[in-house]
């Protein structure tokens, strides 16, 4: 019979505690004690603003005003989330909003995946220069961009067309997001050049390759990088406040800040239900995805 090796043996996982420690009774209650203190006070830091913005949407706008805040309800209103969903009209704003992450999503994906897999494959020339300069806008602010943009947009360069009020004044600053790029980059880096070079012996194009051997096989980067280039649409709310100004035409944050400082009195609860309503699909979109994000950004991380 044939045993195995110390170094062919998997490795002990490592811990703050070794095993040996939490075998004991005592130790062993100490430590869970602990972590399940340390869990439960992490979650209610992240758990309780969202608690407290939708419970307060269920309260009559003399309870919310009151001096002396209560924890639960004392009658359960439902009517301020009717009366936000149809006198504040957040279904047009709510349709605006998906139709501005939907078109941002599907454009930023095209420019990112097709300027990462060019930096990574086909190694153009000065492509490094190129990287390099991409990854050194990500340390500017954002609000140092923000006159260049409008500029940009109100004129466009060469054609000159006035994107303003239109979902490409959206759509088009998003298209190359530098981050998005990096990580693409460093995915497509650990694919094998021998998958590239099997599908260009079969007489598969470079785009054909992209298509059929790359993206496939690019599924969990992809999964996290459209993660982030919807929440970033749909949240956003100083670009889309500068861009557009027609009021039909605004996402759903905007269009909740204009309401708030309307001459029209909102009812406070009222307000905090249409801020609960749009933070409904980014919450349900964590919950759903949240293992491709994690496992998206480390999966290029690693080598097959």
């Amino acid at each position: 019979m044939t045993t195995a090796s110390p170094a062919s043996a998997s490795p002990a996982t490592r811990s703050l505690i070794s095993d040996q420690e939490l075998a004991r009774p005592r130790n062993r209650a100490a430590y869970f004690s602990v972590l399940t203190v340390t869990t439960v006070l992490f979650a209610a830091a992240f758990l309780f603003p969202l608690y407290w913005m939708t419970s307060s949407a269920l309260e009559t706008p003399r309870e919310f005003a009151a001096q002396t805040p209560t924890l639960l309800p004392k009658s359960v209103h439902v009517t301020a989330y009717k009366d936000a969903w149809t006198q504040m009209d957040i279904a047009h704003f709510f349709l605006n909003t998906v139709w501005y992450a939907a078109g941002g999503w599907l454009i930023q994906i095209s420019v990112d995946v097709c300027a990462a897999y060019a930096l990574s494959k086909l190694r153009p020339a000065f492509g490094k220069a190129i990287f390099a300069g991409m990854l050194a806008s990500l340390m500017l602010p954002a609000a140092a961009l923000l006159v260049p943009a409008y500029l940009t947009v109100s004129d466009l360069p060469l054609l000159h067309l006035n994107l303003l009020n239109t979902p490409w004044a959206l759509w088009l600053p998003g298209a190359a997001n530098a981050f998005n790029i990096y990580v693409l980059r460093r995915f497509f880096d650990q694919i094998p050049q021998e998958f590239l070079d099997a599908a260009s012996i079969d007489g598969a194009s470079r785009l054909q390759t992209l298509l059929r051997v790359v993206l496939p096989l690019s599924r969990p980067v992809l999964a996290v990088i459209s993660i982030f280039a919807v929440v970033g649409m749909w949240k956003d709310f100083l670009w889309p406040l500068l861009v557009l100004q027609d009021p039909d035409k605004q996402t759903l944050s905007v269009a909740l800040h204009r309401l708030s400082t309307s001459t029209t009195q909102v009812p406070p609860t009222e307000m905090i239900a249409g801020l609960s309503i749009a933070a409904v699909p980014m919450i349900v979109l964590f919950l759903f995805f949240q293992r491709h994000i994690l496992g998206g950004l480390s999966a290029g991380a690693l080598k097959g």
